[in-house]
């Protein structure tokens, strides 16, 4: 071969030269040759001499590989499977490049479609899918051999870039779940999609270095190292030295950025139970800091295997051990797709045909709102209103960039907050785990089991460098979804961690010198009982489950559950659950009906022609007693979501403006005294995305005047279950964190104190209030705590406007 390779100048010609237009079987026929005949040891570098960028890929090197038969393959036939693909792929891209303008980017990579290599590029007879799949590593530097002969053949050898072109292969299929990924892929190249959950620094990777020997002094050869193992010389290059012993001649080495990440499975793949799967992968050169933790990625990749640290206690000490990673080709992550905004997109969720007819039929639905609420739990009766709080939070609204530059734009939060507070025994869990399933990313956790670095970020210390590696808690694994937190009252430390995401969307840390922020772009659904075990109307939401005001005022809604006994709605509710738990479903009755057998359901069902938009949106959302409701199927319900989350984005209308508008400023017109509630931006805000919401459930992409309509009514609910006092009044000072009866228990214990001072137990109602602005404490209704005080027996009032203390 070397002898027809160096004078036969129609295969050098046909081989190489771009100006010969054979088509690839002439190629391969003037190509051919006798095996018999062939020197393998100068086979290499005679292909190396032609093939302009052969030594990047391929070095000069004995080794032996075994096939799936358990037979030792020589170097003369892995040489044979080279020049053959070469051979085969050479002719394919310079027709690919002469039409299309194709070359590297600035990292000097090229990315390239599996599809279009095997649909349009390759024949079915080449068998590039089988190649691929099972000597991945020949197949793509083969592919980067061919690409760099075609860019730079032209080019003088001082031009050519002395880098290789590294070649992204994307859109391999099947994805693997990582449940599968076993022993028996060792070696293979897949394609596996999960979430990113940790995430390394970057760090340089020795690839090429010289040695020096310790006798003579004389430099080694560069030695080429594979998978990061270090092979050191084991004879001396000069003649007759015998040194043994090699020093690295760091100033030689050739390095390359390396990070290693972990990769957990997405939420579609992990099993009902058990702990989720979870492997390393290794990224390298321009494919380092292009993902953070949180981001749901497609990555492609060679399966290898690293010999497990054996420690001290170790059980399987003494065996051969190994630990499966992924050698990373490629990876489909949001920086790469050029995610101006950081963090992942909601773009991983594909569409059938069969899924658009079920939107499609979703969508025209006379009553979509209370279709969709009422298929989020259908196992709890009834919180119609809370259900379509937390069907606003599945959508969300539109995020609102503003500013300058697309870099320095600033956003606004477009997700809900939504708080259920009430009695134990009233679904609340129940409709978080719904939401939990039903939401794109949905991430679950229960306060009385969850840290702050469980919740934000976690540093964790790598083996061996010491260096820290950055771990994702559950708002960042839920951003563009939801995280449902249950027993939220039972956090109360965590919860100063949670300002931060739920506001500016986003979580900063600063620790061990690693200063970063990732995004949380998620809702948070809390759940959470009343201290006591029953919800207190005497005190405030605050109190109840004793939570700061400023967190408080982060959720957009605020719903309160009370157990409250009611002989109707009791023998509708244990009927539900009756029917849950006995073989008179409706799908078990619908089966005996086809069936023949057994009675059929003599309930109706709702499906109501036209909606009377007069009714208050409560009514409208209540399904009448004795009907029913053929509700949405939960991976149905799902794809819609996200197709609602992506391709929909309604803007407000003139009518809708009016009504949010005018419902703010009642607001703020009801808060004008200085202790009540600071009605602020946030308030409107809420309302403006909740609107969003609203529209968006219906696929519309213009919120109506009846839009704003039900949202102000829901909005009202809300503020009449957080403000109202145990007498039913609606008192706007009771967001301040304070109920009425802990602020009179307070200003009477100063005045005791105060009365202990002096030695004295009467004071005029000047000195008190006088008292009053020594402590800095507001004194408007001083009126009305004198009266509480004096009703109460803890003062008593006498003329000319004098007050006892008593004690």
């Amino acid at each position: 071969m070397n002898k027809q390779i160096t004078n036969n100048n129609n295969y050098k010609k046909g081989f190489f030269n771009r100006n010969n237009n054979n088509n690839r079987d002439d190629i391969n026929n003037n190509g051919n040759h006798n095996r018999n005949n062939r020197n393998n040891e100068n086979d290499e570098s005679s292909i190396a001499e032609q093939l302009i960028g052969y030594k990047l890929y391929f070095q000069n090197k004995k080794s032996k590989s075994v096939d799936s038969e358990d037979e030792v393959i020589s170097d003369e036939e892995i040489l044979e499977k080279r020049i053959n693909f070469i051979k085969t792929s050479l002719p394919y891209f310079r027709e690919i490049c002469n039409k299309t303008i194709y070359a590297p980017d600035e990292n000097n990579s090229i990315e390239l479609s599996y599809q279009f290599l095997k649909n349009q590029v390759y024949k079915p007879e080449d068998q590039f899918d089988i190649k691929l799949r099972d000597e991945p590593e020949m197949v793509i530097n083969c592919i980067g051999v061919v690409l760099y002969q075609v860019f730079y053949e032209d080019l003088s050898e001082s031009q050519r870039p002395k880098k290789k072109i590294n070649v992204r292969l994307f859109n391999f299929e099947p994805l693997l779940p990582l449940k599968k990924l076993k022993a028996n892929l060792i070696d293979k190249f897949v394609s596996l999609k999960g979430t990113i959950i940790r995430v390394g620094n970057v760090k340089p990777l020795v690839t090429q270095m010289q040695f020096t020997c310790s006798k003579c002094g004389q430099k080694t050869p560069m030695q080429h190292f594979t998978e990061g193992k270090v092979i050191l010389p084991t004879s001396c290059p000069t003649y007759g030295c015998k040194g043994k012993s090699f020093e690295p001649d760091r100033s030689s080495a050739i390095t390359i950025d390396w990070q290693k990440i972990r990769i957990q499975e997405d939420v579609d793949q992990k099993e009902s139970s058990g702990i989720p799967k979870s492997f390393e992968c290794e990224l390298s050169d321009d494919l380092v800091e292009t993902v953070v933790p949180g981001d749901i990625v497609t990555i492609s990749g060679v399966v290898k295997v690293l010999r497990a640290e054996e420690g001290s206690g170790f059980h399987n000490q003494g065996k051969p051990v190994f630990l499966i990673y992924i050698d990373v080709n490629s990876i489909d992550s949001p920086k790469r797709a050029n995610n101006e905004s950081g963090g992942s997109k909601l773009e991983t969720t594909s569409f059938t045909v069969k899924d658009m007819y079920g939107i499609k039929e979703i969508a025209h639905h006379p009553n979509i709102f209370k279709l969709i609420a009422h298929s989020i739990c259908p196992s709890i009766y009834g919180h119609e209103l809370v259900k379509a709080g937390l069907t606003l939070a599945l959508f969300g609204g539109n995020p609102l960039r503003s500013g300058g530059s697309d870099r320095n734009k600033l956003s606004t939060r477009s997700d809900p907050h939504i708080l259920i507070v009430g009695d134990p025994g009233l679904g609340k869990s129940q409709m978080l785990t719904s939401i939990y399933h039903l939401s794109p990313r949905g991430v679950y956790v229960c306060g009385g089991y969850s840290s702050t670095t469980g919740l934000t970020v976690t540093l964790l210390r790598e083996k061996g460098s010491g260096d820290f590696a950055i771990e994702a808690g559950a708002l960042v694994l839920a951003d563009q979804g939801c995280c449902c937190i249950d027993e939220f009252d039972k956090m109360q430390e965590e919860h100063a961690a949670l300002l931060e995401a739920m506001e500016q969307q986003s979580v900063s840390i600063a620790k061990a010198g690693i200063v970063c922020n990732l995004p949380a772009r998620t809702s948070v659904i809390a759940a959470a009982n009343p201290v006591g075990g029953h919800y207190n109307r005497a005190k405030t939401v605050s109190e109840n489950i004793k939570m700061s005001a400023p967190l408080l005022s982060r959720f957009d809604l605020v719903f309160i559950l009370l157990d409250k006994p009611n002989t109707q709605k009791d023998q509708i509710i244990s009927s539900n659950i009756m029917n849950l738990h006995s073989d008179d479903t409706l799908d078990t009755k619908k089966r005996k009906a086809q069936r023949g057998g057994g009675e059929t359901d003599e309930s109706t069902y709702c499906d109501e022609d036209e909606v009377d938009k007069s009714l208050p949106l409560k009514q409208k959302l209540e399904i009448p007693a004795g009907q029913k409701m053929n509700l949405i199927a939960q991976p149905l319900l799902r794809k819609y979501i996200s197709y609602a989350k992506k391709y929909v984005h309604p803007t407000l209308s003139e009518e809708a403006i009016q009504v949010i508008q005018d419902f703010y400023l009642e607001l703020r017109g009801n808060s004008s005294s200085s202790d009540s509630m600071p009605v602020t931006t946030r308030q409107l805000e809420s309302l403006i995305r909740l609107a969003e919401a609203r529209a968006k459930l219906e696929l519309r992409i213009i919120v109506t005047e009846q839009d704003a309509i039900d949202i102000v009514e829901i909005m009202r609910d809300s503020l009449l279950d957080t403000f109202e006092d145990e007498h039913g009044n609606i008192d706007f000072r009771r967001a301040s964190g304070m109920s009425n009866s802990s602020k009179v228990k307070s200003y009477f214990s100063i005045f005791l104190k105060e009365a202990s001072r002096q030695n004295k137990l009467e004071f005029s109602k000047q000195e008190l209030k006088q008292i009053l602005q020594d402590h800095k404490l507001p004194y408007d209704n001083l009126d009305d705590i004198l009266g509480t005080l004096n009703n109460q027996g803890m003062i008593l009032k006498k003329n000319n406007n004098i007050y006892q203390i008593i004690r």
